[in-house]
């Protein structure tokens, strides 16, 4: 795929073939180098009907189902745009949740080993079913349709939460009718889990502030201890791609729509099938927003009983939705459908959909390092491309097979105790699937994400203990 550098961090695909707008990546050199299999998906993208501007890249692109991981496009609604679940994925509503505690470090050190013990037996992980919470049928169809909300009003959080969660606590257009039995099925017995694979519920510790204004209104601060957790709708959400994905390759012929690849199969997002994978979607980010809320909780039972300490909900995430947001395009405001798989919204100060006690300095943006590597918490920036988004973590280099292939569970446990870093994995192939080489740089990825424009730091954020899935 050929390519031109048009800044330190930013590099253009030519438009050529089908393709209806260029490619856009953000990244560095030496991270293009690593996103070199991931561009002809970058170019598949710029086929899809009514995508404007251009098919985006962050600079922790890699190789996805459809769309990259990493990938960002929008489509004009009033112009036959498409939505795609490939351009969403199957861990529907994946985000990150990042809670302050009002303790330190120091304060933290003595009771380590039973505050992990007591999270490793509170927080249930894995790839089959088992949560903290089996919601009732008339439950479920609540939960699809208020999220966070709905499981604050059960008495699983406080009201400050939903204020700090994106959307606050739930998607308003979710339509839980169009969420299939298969789905229902699994996301009955998964509520309140981790699941596997890259999820996690960490401890950790601010170790530098960028910008003192703006972690001060994030509410945080240098040796506060953080816990910040990774998951997302578990197999519901899998099960709604799976299933809105074959509904939508069996019309596409319908609206005359030809795709490079199947595993792109779209629909125009005023279609029925559009319409109908929408709510579906917006259903199961309203399970995955609950499924953080619900983890939250267990943790703030464990961090009060062994630490005597109190966790404050900084922010919550997603960084895999498509979403109907106004944009400017061309100089004039347009009505698209934002695709983030992988991707972050990173909206800038002054945004009207901030909370008023945000809204001054932008949105939290949470970054996910790898197991035994920095966090970091950045902001939204004024005039931040890719319609305000961002990257969202490290983005592997290895695949789980190859991982575990060149590393073992217990030397990637040693590794990290040896770090201080006290580990609570459900399984040792887990661990060296996970393991940190298996992933790009995360401070590599943050600098390109700050230095294209897309994002400004505020903190820091290490490992203290690792509760993983």
């Amino acid at each position: 795929m050929e390519y031109v550098q048009e800044g330190p961090y930013r590099f253009r695909i030519r438009r050529e073939g089908d393709m209806r707008v260029p490619g856009v990546v953000f990244a560095s050199a030496e991270l293009m180098r690593d996103a070199e299999k991931s561009l002809e998906q970058v170019a598949n993208v710029a086929t899809l009907p009514g995508i404007v501007t251009a098919s985006y890249a962050m600079p922790d692109v890699h190789w996805g189902y459809g769309f990259p991981i990493g990938g960002v496009a929008a489509t004009a609604v009033d112009d036959g745009g498409v939505v795609s679940p490939g351009g969403v994925g199957f861990d529907i509503s994946c985000g990150v949740r990042l809670l302050a505690a009002d303790c330190d470090r120091r304060t933290l050190e003595p009771v380590l080993r039973s505050l992990m013990d007591g999270l490793g037996r509170a927080v249930p992980r894995g790839a089959g079913p088992g949560g903290l919470w089996r919601p009732g049928g008339h439950q479920l169809e609540r939960i699809l349709a208020g999220g966070s909300r709905y499981a604050v009003e059960e008495g699983h959080g406080e009201e400050r939460d939903l204020w700090r969660c994106e959307d606050g606590g739930h998607v308003a257009d979710a339509d839980p009718g169009q969420v299939g039995a298969r789905a229902r099925e699994r996301g009955t017995g998964q509520l309140g889990s981790l699941g596997s694979g890259n999820h996690f519920l960490e401890v950790q510790e601010v170790t530098e502030i960028y910008d003192e204004r703006v972690a001060g209104a994030f509410g945080l601060a240098p040796g506060q201890v953080c816990v910040m957790i990774h998951c997302g709708s578990r197999g519901l959400g899998h099960q709604v791609c799976s299933d809105h994905v074959r509904a939508m390759d069996r019309a596409m012929a319908r609206y005359g729509i030809a795709v490079p690849d199947r595993q792109l199969a779209c629909t125009p997002v005023a279609s029925p099938e559009g319409r109908a994978y929408l709510g579906a979607m917006a259903a199961a980010a309203n399970y995955g927003r609950a499924n953080r809320q619900l983890l939250a909780q267990a943790a703030r039972r464990v961090l009060r009983r062994e630490a005597g300490a109190r966790l404050t909900l900084v922010y919550d995430v997603s960084h895999n939705l498509a979403k109907v947001e106004t944009h400017t395009v061309d100089g004039e405001p347009r009505t698209l459908c934002v695709h983030r798989k992988g991707a972050t919204r990173a909206f800038p100060p002054g945004h009207p959909e901030l909370p008023e006690d945000l809204r001054a300095v932008g949105q939290p943006v949470l970054i996910p390092g790898t197991m035994g590597t920095a966090s970091y918490v950045l902001t939204g920036v004024p005039g931040g491309d890719a319609f305000h988004s961002t990257c969202h973590g490290a983005g592997r280099v290895m695949s789980r097979h190859q991982a575990a292939r060149t590393t073992g569970g217990p030397q990637v446990r040693a590794r990290l105790e040896a770090d201080g870093i006290a580990v609570r994995p459900a399984s040792s192939r887990g661990l060296a699937e996970e393991a940190p080489e298996a992933y790009k740089d995360v401070t590599a990825v943050v600098e390109a994400g700050q230095g294209a424009g897309l994002c400004r730091k505020v903190a820091r954020l290490v490992p203290v203990g690792v509760v993983k899935g």
